[in-house]
């Protein structure tokens, strides 16, 4: 499947814009389509200039540096290529608001390093906006314009070569550094030339400058449609030019994700961010800092999009990027310290009218007899009891600092009520498959030492878990546990369709009164005899049935653990739905069928995580069964028969991590907002409900992060400024109920170039990514790919208009300081196999993947969509270990082959070997001095007793104790057939299922985005 347009897509002919080349800065064109590329006035050659002639600055010697790099970029038609070579004639729109006038940006050109090809002839495609599940409202704005360059499809091959990289750094400030009043010197001002060059720059332009692409006199017209020809060679090495730019950019002067992560970390490292009322922008999520509280919620819990809102819609509308906030509500706190807790007697209570609770936003009034709600505007009493009077020209109350709920962005209500505890229950496939298969054995023995390890704990919240313990073919096996037997009763249940207790009492027992007896039925499970036929399979949905069941009858939630290994069926489908998964939508591979709907409804109310161990390879044809797991807030993991080591290794680390994470249990989130602003949508793993600011989960963990998007009611007051508040509900392992309160404040603004330099481009992937994977229910993929390039494009064009400097060149790249990484991060998700599958892609692997990555926090997913390359030392005499600040870039060209390569993904860890590796590391790592005598794929590397061997093993039992799930260390040897496998995660490289190149998706970006203003 390639990413290419439809040739009989048609589009409306659209409207003349307001104001002078483009947007009006008043009154934008939001309802107006934009007139396609054959309307536009592209203007005469004469009229473009070269970036030179604009030339304004202050330093000489950048000045003379930039116009000794300065290249004209001369394209000529390639024979081999099968499509039109077409480059059109660009001018950027002199048109800027006159705040952002005060400062000439010098421009700066890219050299190329070699004639590449051109695109042909664009497609126009319509908007399509159907009704989302997780939006209460209509569809949100699209913006006027549908025209757009499909990128992702197979690559032409052609080489081009690299010349090295050239860099010179005049000056860096980072606007972060110090507090700063209002925004004041809060933005930057950066050109690339040869490298980057940061100047302060003044508040009102704050222009990121990238290469300079000055587009040939000759060529002008229409923009033609990048359409790149098929890939004829299936295996293509690593440190093949595949990886080059077609048009012979010079991929060592585009924005680089790895430098500025690598700039932040170095800001920011091991140092203290002090989270205040409307702090800066905080250090990004692949940074590992401490925050400090003092008023405003950590990022680890809620991370806005932009921290600086735009005060009117209209303006926000201009702007092409979301308004929003990423919410963790039960994220771990700096190195795992636990969140400010108050009673609930002794609590501050809230706004009475909407239900928000207590934060250090509400403004208090009347010598703290009422204060003021930001979330509803309106004003709540103070109960006799709570209250306190209020001192200071601010008003603060004299308890302020006594009491978290009044001083602390995050805090942690404790309730006098207390339910029932969680309960843990086994469910343990007997059928004739799983008897057969042998691993039953291990299987028992593995639940057996993690029981035994919990029952020795005194004290923890885990000894004394109640344990429930079933076993089923195509009937349900319950086991009475009660201590009172002398051995555990064993209840068959024949009818399965409408299933009915016989009994209650000794299905959940302490794990302390019930040891020995599950000990001793787990010991004889792998003797059954086989009683039933499972040719024709078992429904998934038959244990899930059977715990709810038990969960029900005894009021408690828990987590229902499934060991499962007979083939996969579906349930038939007892009734029809008109809602959003009835028949009478189109569907979708990734939509759950509806009795997987029904029984994930289930476990919301009743508070059931249900984990499924499938362990027989079930990969090509069946059901799958991850939709209940995952929206129950569990968790879908494969094995092949628990055969082999490393799947024996991956079970035991992912049982003990399930059993063992802190979760929540009947969990309901609230989200509140300004009143001026709306929730218009929510995303991540969860059943949509009515409302997208209330959301119900059954189970909830430290990872579990949903998106959150806004949008303007009336125009804010820049005075007051903006706060999102979320509370979570929920049960702990013991029984207490708890809620948990996160308020962020933040500024607002009336400038665009605020809102624009508050942006990072880590929120945004991960922001993109939930949205997009929660639209694939219903939207075609080539749709949103498009969508994500168009709003991209579209963002880029309103930041060169408005917010940049009259001075640059249609030949310049210009982004924001803080989004240079937003378009390989972009290119990463849109060629991702949820949106562009390949052929060795199965339909399982996609949705597997869908779900995990809805589940990741922001980090995660930043180093999903940009995975960590990292180089390892050859011999102990080398320097220390890797670190991330030792990362590379994703594509072929920083591998050597000489070299060893770790890629570490939260979803995947592999090591690549290079051909030309020293034998001496090659038997100090794998114990053979051979390469060809070297096994790829799946390995465990052997445990030798020298500093390289332990020194990279340290390494790898690092990064798999930062992920969620366990993985298997895949070794792949260069000109090995298994190098696609590695070839996936040089994201700024052509994917082997057909997407684009980070260099030409950069292009084609910058070409759009220049003749968007034209």
């Amino acid at each position: 499947m390639t990413d290419a347009c439809s040739t009989n897509q048609s589009r409306t002919p659209g409207h003349q814009w307001a104001g002078q080349n483009g947007w009006s800065a008043a009154s934008p064109p939001l309802g107006k389509p934009l007139p396609s590329f054959q309307q536009l006035s592209l203007g005469p050659p004469s009229d473009q200039r070269p970036g030179r002639d604009h030339l304004q600055v202050s330093n000489p010697g950048c000045l003379s540096d930039l116009r000794n790099n300065s290249q004209s970029m001369a394209f000529t038609n390639n024979s081999d290529l099968s499509v039109q070579h077409f480059i059109p004639n660009a001018r950027v729109s002199h048109v800027v608001p006159t705040s952002s006038q005060e400062r000439n940006v010098p421009p700066c050109s890219l050299p190329l390093t070699n004639k590449g090809s051109q695109p042909s002839d664009p497609q126009q495609i319509s908007e399509y906006s159907p009704h989302s599940p997780y939006q209460a409202i209509s569809a949100p704005f699209h913006p006027p314009y549908s025209h757009h360059v499909s990128l992702n499809g197979p690559q032409s091959l052609h080489q081009t070569p690299i010349s090295p990289p050239s860099f010179r750094q005049c000056a860096n400030q980072n606007p972060r550094r110090a507090h700063q009043p209002a925004f004041e010197k809060a933005n930057m001002e950066s050109a690339v030339g040869a490298g980057y060059f940061h100047n302060a720059a003044s508040p009102n332009s704050p222009v990121q400058q990238q290469p300079q692409w000055a587009l040939p006199p000759q060529s002008r017209g229409n923009i033609k449609e990048f359409v790149p020809s098929a890939v004829q060679d299936g295996s293509i090495s690593p440190q093949s030019p595949h990886s080059e730019s077609r048009y012979g950019l010079d991929p060592e002067l585009l924005p680089n994700a790895v430098k500025v992560m690598a700039e932040d970390r170095a800001e920011w490292e091991g140092k203290v961010f002090v989270s205040e009322p409307f702090s800066q922008l905080p250090p990004l999520a692949t940074t590992s800092c401490i925050v400090e509280d003092r008023g405003n919620t950590s990022p680890f819990a809620i991370r806005s999009t932009s921290y600086c809102l735009p005060c009117e819609g209209q303006t926000a509308l201009l702007s092409r990027l979301p308004l929003g906030a990423l919410v963790a509500p039960l994220s771990k706190q700096n190195a795992g310290e636990p969140v400010p807790l108050c009673e609930e007697p002794e609590c501050v209570l809230g706004c009475s009218c909407c239900g928000a609770s207590m934060c250090r936003a509400m403004g208090w009034q009347d010598c703290g007899q009422r204060f003021y709600c930001p979330f509803c505007g309106k004003l709540s009493e103070v109960s006799w009891q709570h209250y306190q009077p209020t001192s200071g020209v601010e008003g603060a109350r004299v308890d302020k600092d006594k009491r978290p709920e009044l001083s602390m962005g995050s805090y942690e209500i404790l309730h006098s009520q207390k339910g029932e505890p969680a309960a843990l229950l086994l469910a343990i496939d007997v059928s004739a498959s799983a008897l057969r298969g042998g691993h039953l054995e291990f299987v028992t023995q593995q639940i057996r030492s993690l029981l035994h390890s919990l029952n020795s704990e005194d004290g923890d919240a885990l000894s004394d878990v109640r344990v429930g313990l079933m076993t089923y073919d195509s009937r349900i096996h319950l086991y009475d546990l009660s201590p009172a037997l002398s051995r555990p009763h064993m209840l068959v249940i024949m009818e399965t369709e409408d299933l009915q207790l016989p009994v209650t009492e000794g299905l959940l027992v302490s794990l302390k009164d019930c040891i020995h007896s599950v000990d001793s039925v787990l010991q004889l499970i792998p003797q059954f005899s086989a009683e039933c036929d499972d040719s024709s399979g078992v429904p998934m949905e038959l244990p899930v049935k059977a715990g709810l069941a038990i969960l029900q009858a005894l009021s408690s939630p828990g987590k229902l653990l499934i060991f499962h290994t007979a083939s996969l069926t579906e349930m038939v489908h007892t009734s029809s739905s008109s809602g959003f998964f009835g028949s009478n939508k189109p569907k979708s591979i990734f939509q759950p069928s509806e009795p997987a709907i029904s029984l994930a409804k289930e476990c919301v109310r009743q508070g059931c995580g249900v984990h499924l161990f499938v362990l027989s390879q079930q990969d090509v044809g069946g059901a799958w069964p991850g939709h209940i797991p995952y929206l129950s807030g569990g968790a879908l993991h494969s094995y092949s028969h628990l055969q082999g080591d490393l799947d024996r290794e991956c079970f035991s680390t992912d049982l003990k991590r399930i059993i063992e994470t802190h979760t929540g249990y009947r969990a309901e989130l609230r989200i509140f907002v300004s009143k001026d602003l709306r929730v218009s949508g929510c995303y991540g793993l969860f059943l949509p409900g009515p409302r997208p600011s209330q959301v119900a989960m059954a189970t909830l963990d430290q990872w579990t992060t949903l998106a959150v998007e806004l949008s303007h009611t009336r125009g804010l007051d820049e005075k007051r400024g903006v706060a999102i508040q979320t509370v979570l509900s929920y049960s702990t392992q013991t029984g207490d109920r708890r809620t948990r309160v996160h308020t962020l404040t933040l500024r607002c603004s009336r400038h665009l170039q605020d809102a624009f330099c508050h942006y990072q481009a880590q929120t945004l992937l991960t922001f993109y990514s939930k949205k997009m994977y929660c639209a694939v229910l219903e939207r075609p993929l080539q749709e949103l790919r498009e969508e994500l390039q168009t709003e991209v494009t579209e963002a880029l064009a309103s930041y060169r208009k408005h917010c940049s400097s009259s001075s640059v060149s249609a030949g310049q790249l210009v982004l924001p300081q803080y989004l240079r990484a937003l378009p390989v991060y972009i290119n990463s998700l849109r060629k991702s196999e949820v949106l562009l599958p390949g052929l060795r892609n199965s339909v399982h692997q996609r949705l597997q993947q869908r779900c995990q990555v809805l589940g990741m926090d922001t980090s995660g997913t930043a180093t999903h969509f940009y995975p960590q390359l990292l180089p390892l030392q050859l011999s102990a005499e080398d320097s220390n270990p890797p670190s991330p600040e030792q990362a590379l870039r994703c594509r072929a060209l920083s591998l050597e082959p000489r070299g060893l390569y770790l890629v570490h993904a939260p979803l995947t860890l592999l090591l690549w070997v290079g051909a030309q590796v020293p034998a001496s590391t090659l038997v100090e790592l794998f114990n053979t001095s051979c390469f060809s005598a070297l096994s790829s794929g799946e390995t465990k590397l052997p445990v030798l007793e020298n500093p390289l061997s332990i020194s990279i093993r340290s390494l790898v039992d690092t990064l798999n104790s930062q992920v969620p799930c366990a993985r298997k260390l895949w070794v792949v040897k260069q000109g090995d057939t298994c190098e696609e496998a590695l070839q996936r995660h040089l994201v700024e490289d052509k994917s082997p299922n057909g997407g684009a190149s980070y260099a030409d998706f950069l292009y084609h970006l910058h070409i759009n985005s220049v003749r968007l203003l034209q």
